[in-house]
């Protein structure tokens, strides 16, 4: 007589970005996947210094690190820990 299945197994979310313990948003990464979009990121910010030089074009380099900044907010509240404020 085959025997029923066991209870399955509640495997807690994996968030990318951690909460932070102090304060509201969240910290560096957790994962690999984390790491990654931090990384692309960071690099298209260095893209974007060398595309649109402050110096010469203001306006297109404070719309676009808004654009990527906006980006990174929504993949983190996508990915990450839901945020609340901590106190620690």
């Amino acid at each position: 007589m085959p025997q029923p299945d066991p209870e399955p197994v509640h495997n807690p979310p994996r968030f990318w970005f951690p909460a932070k313990r102090y304060g509201w948003g969240w910290g560096l990464p957790s994962t690999w996947e984390g790491w990654l979009v931090l990384g692309v990121y960071l690099a298209l910010l260095a893209l974007c210094l060398n595309v649109f030089p402050p110096h010469q074009n203001l306006p297109g380099f404070i719309i676009s690190v808004h654009v990527l900044s906006g980006l990174l907010i929504a993949i983190c509240w996508w990915k990450g820990e839901p945020p609340r404020w901590r106190w620690g």
